[in-house]
Formats: C-alpha cells, sequence, structure tokens
C-alpha cells in the first residue's frame, strides 16, 4: 500500500496523514469549497476539491470519493471516524473498485451496526445485556410487558445510530406510549430508521469502552478500557485512560467479553465495544463502534501503540504486531475535546474566526487539531477544534498537566469548551473519581465559571503587551546588567522522562 486516499477531514484527518508519513506512505486529501484552506490540504501529498460545503455533496459523496481514489491510482481509504467511516455500503463500493477499506468488512458493520442485532449476537456469546425487550417495539403491548419486566424507569432506544437521538427516559407506564412514538419519529427523521427498542434506565451508570483490534488471521486483543463518563447532550467531552475506578479483574471480564464481541462478528481492525457500568460494579453491553473512535489518544498514549498503523497494516493483510501479553499500562492520560461551543449558553455552538490560536506544549502534552490562527470555523460540521491530551505517570499527574495546559491555551473569537474542561479537572467528584454520565447536570451551572470571555482575555492581554511595550521604551537607554546566560535553571533539568 504505497498510497492512500483520506475521506475524512479535519483533525483527523491530519492525524492520519501523520501516520502515513511515518510509513513512507503518499496521502491523499478530498475536501470540500468550506476547508479549501485547512492544514490537512496542505499536508497531503495530492489534494481534490470534491464538492460545496454540505457533507452531502462533499464528504457523504461516496461515488465522488471512488472516482478520485482510481484517478489517482489510490490502493486504499481510510474513512476516519464520522461521514462514511461505519458506512457498510460505502465499504462494498470500495472493495468492488479494487480498493481496499482500510477499516472492518461490510458485514461485521451491519451486525454491530445495527444494536439489536448486535445485542442478540451479545446474548449468544453471553455478554451481560441490561435487561429490556428481545428485538424491536412493534405492538404497544408487548412494550408494556417488556418495560414491567425491565423495572421502571426504562429507556427508548433506537437501533440504528446514536448521539442521544431517538432516546427517551420514561418514568411510568402511562408515559410510554407517547414517549415511544417520540423518540421512533426522531429516530426516523434521524438515521432512516424508526425501530425502537427498551432497556431498564441505569439511574448512575459509568460510561466505559473497551478499545479492540483484530486482523484477518483469528486475533483480536483489547487495549484496556476508557472513561467516557463526562458527557453533555449524551456526546462525550471528556475521556480518560484508564478508568479510576475499575479492579483489574473488573478490567479483564471487560476486556475479554469485548474479544467475544469481536470474534463473534469476524472483526479485524480497530474497533471499540462500549459497555455502561453500574452502582454495583455490573457492567452491561451498550454497543460497537466499528471505526477509530475520537478518542483514540489516551489508549495511544498508555499502550505505546499507534493504532492508525496497526489499521493500516492489518489492511495490507499483516497480522497484529503485538500479543495480548505484549499490552500493558503505563501511566494516565486524559483528553478535553475543545469545542466552539458556548458553556455558558446550554453548550450551543458559536460560530466564528479564531482570532487568536495558540495551543499549549511542553512535557506530556499532545494537541490534535486541524485549525490554524484566523481560520474560520465552518458551520458545516461538527464544531470540534481540536483534543487536547495529557499524560502522565498517574492520574493526578495528568489531570495537573490538563490544568497547566488548558491554562496555556489561546483561543479568541469564539466561545470554547476549556473553561468547563478546566471546571471539570479540578472539581471534588472528578479528582476523587466519584462520578457518573449526570456529572454536568449534577455538578455544573454555567455561572460556576466566573471566567472572562475569549476577546475579554485577548484583550487584556493586548494591553499587558502594549504596557510592556511602554515600559522598555522609558527604559531604552538606562544600562541594565546582563544576568549570566549561560546558568543553569535546576527545575528544568529535575526530571528527564520520555512521554507518549
Amino acid at each position: 500500500m504505497k498510497k492512500i486516499l483520506v475521506a475524512n477531514r479535519g483533525e483527523i484527518a491530519l492525524r492520519i496523514m501523520r501516520t502515513c508519513r511515518d510509513m513512507g506512505i503518499k496521502t491523499v486529501a478530498v475536501f470540500s469549497e468550506a476547508d479549501r484552506r485547512a492544514p490537512f490540504v496542505n499536508y497531503a501529498d495530492e489534494a481534490v476539491c470534491i464538492g460545496p460545503p454540505e457533507s452531502s455533496q462533499s464528504y457523504l459523496n461516496a461515488e465522488k470519493i471512488i472516482e478520485v481514489a482510481k484517478q489517482l491510482h489510490v490502493d486504499g481509504i481510510h474513512p476516519g471516524y464520522g461521514f462514511l467511516s461505519e458506512n457498510a455500503n460505502f465499504s462494498d463500493k470500495v472493495k468492488k473498485a479494487g480498493l481496499v477499506f482500510i477499516g472492518p468488512s461490510s458485514d461485521s458493520m451491519r451486525m454491530m451496526g445495527d444494536k439489536l442485532s448486535a445485542k442478540q449476537a451479545a446474548k449468544e456469546h453471553k455478554i451481560p445485556l441490561v435487561p429490556g425487550s428481545d428485538g424491536a417495539i412493534t405492538d404497544i403491548k408487548e412494550a408494556i410487558k417488556a418495560a414491567k419486566k425491565a423495572g421502571f424507569p426504562v429507556l427508548i432506544k433506537a437501533s440504528a445510530g446514536g448521539g442521544g437521538k431517538g432516546m427517551r427516559v420514561v418514568e411510568s407506564e402511562k408515559l410510554l406510549e407517547e414517549q415511544i412514538k417520540l423518540a421512533s419519529s426522531e429516530a426516523k427523521s434521524a438515521f432512516g430508521d424508526g425501530a425502537v427498542f427498551i432497556e431498564r434506565y441505569v439511574k448512575s451508570p459509568r460510561h466505559i469502552e473497551i478499545q479492540v483490534m483484530g486482523d484477518n488471521h483469528g486475533n483480536v486483543v483489547y487495549l484496556f478500557e476508557r472513561e467516557c463518563s463526562v458527557q453533555r447532550r449524551h456526546q462525550k467531552v471528556i475521556e480518560e485512560a484508564p478508568s479510576s475506578i475499575l479492579t483489574p479483574e473488573i478490567r479483564k471480564d471487560m476486556g475479554e467479553c469485548a474479544v467475544r464481541i469481536a470474534k463473534a462478528c469476524n472483526y479485524s481492525g480497530a474497533g471499540t465495544v462500549e459497555f455502561l457500568l453500574d452502582e454495583n460494579m455490573k457492567f452491561y453491553f451498550l454497543e460497537m463502534n466499528t471505526r477509530l473512535q475520537v478518542e483514540h489518544p489516551v489508549t495511544e498514549c498508555i499502550t505505546g501503540f499507534d493504532l492508525v498503523r496497526e489499521q493500516i497494516n492489518v489492511a495490507r493483510g499483516n497480522k497484529l504486531s503485538f500479543t495480548q501479553e505484549d499490552i500493558v499500562i503505563r501511566g494516565h492520560a486524559i483528553e478535553v475535546r475543545v469545542y466552539a461551543e458556548d458553556p455558558a449558553n446550554n453548550f450551543l455552538p458559536d460560530i466564528g474566526t479564531l482570532k487568536v490560536y495558540s495551543p499549549p506544549k511542553g512535557p506530556g502534552v499532545r494537541v490534535d487539531d486541524g485549525f490554524e490562527e484566523r481560520m474560520e470555523i465552518p458551520i458545516y460540521y461538527d464544531s470540534m477544534i481540536s483534543k487536547l491530551i495529557t499524560y502522565g505517570e498517574n492520574r493526578e499527574e495528568a489531570i495537573q498537566r490538563m490544568v497547566r495546559a488548558i491554562d496555556e491555551y489561546k483561543i479568541s473569537g469564539v466561545e470554547t469548551t476549556l473553561p468547563f474542561c478546566k471546571f471539570v479537572m479540578q472539581h471534588k467528584a472528578f479528582v476523587t473519581g466519584k462520578f457518573d454520565t449526570h456529572f454536568v447536570s449534577q455538578y455544573f451551572k454555567p455561572e460556576m465559571l466566573n471566567t472572562p470571555s475569549s476577546d475579554d482575555e485577548a484583550t487584556m492581554l493586548a494591553a499587558v503587551a502594549a504596557e510592556i511595550l511602554v515600559s522598555k521604551q522609558v527604559k531604552k537607554n538606562i544600562s541594565v546588567q546582563a544576568s549570566n546566560s549561560n546558568g543553569t535553571n535546576a527545575s528544568e533539568w529535575r526530571k528527564r522522562r520520555n512521554y507518549q
């Protein structure tokens, strides 16, 4: 495989291209008119505009993407996450065109992409499931029976899709029929599939997911867990690895369950099996994501493996480069998603131009981003600016580094989730590990941030800079004895470490 087309945009496209360059593989970027000046377009060896800003006419245009790949003699297509990454039909079309789809087979995607078929596979392989209906709800009497058996409150969920769409919590039987209709209608609108099912509502869940990797030779391993419980609107904002509460025994049980799920669908490549963990430390299968996850960097930090490199090697037909025994946890990593959203206004998107954009640096800090200063954040796509990752020898060090990195991260022109993420890092519930997916509703109120807006901060910085300049002008003719420029600051040399 000598040339790969990355069928995605932004930070994930750039992240994939960097690994390709490490491997000596040429890359092709496909981009919309809105992304013409994006860093990933400039970084690629070749780049082709495939349409207008709207996703349906660009990043979701499977035929156009494959056409470009064939014209430029591409060997494989990496879909990243989102867009066409879990589209089984796209995978089939790529294969039919004589190209390699860098991901699982279309059969695996179809089996795990539908939550009901995934639950059935889990049931057959004795994976714990949240009590609920055996299949899609087609009759209100069946729904009432299933809900009573599971026990109220119950959760109505869409069979297709995710992100909280088609999801309803129902506290009593009298509300069940109405909420099923609303959930089904929302699911139909969002995913084209109105099928819904019922599960017992786990009141204080933790969201724990297991990273798996398989090859085409029957090998499947798990690379431990990620804790993804800090969410807003059922979508993740902060992730960490490993979880602060799992015992080695539970970690092993969850990992082995994830491997059984992956083997049930003959999985190859990178995938994630998601679980709910209740207050009694019992875990239940939730779903499987048949792609690279947004939060994969924290797994890379604690294991030392490049998951994109493994994806590409598996797609080449190679065996995994490591066994289960080779994978050990080293240190702790945390990722915060930096969205152009206003936490003080219900996390609503705040689109604009990045007047100031200066990411943090230093020991244990990694920034996966897709923007540069003075770029405009398009209204057509997800509002994530970057992923900020910190790594430490332990959780405390990773948290401290995250606070420092957030303070150093300078962004103006748009509101971001950085103040909220700092609030989380310093909250007692997070620091002690005693939190669940209700963190935002239980602990966060906008007025708790008490931070100036990014524009105000930029103004203050400009004022400070002006004051320094004036001071320098006043002291221009004053002779100042220079300090010893060759002196060594002992604090800078106190520790010498290698960080992932």
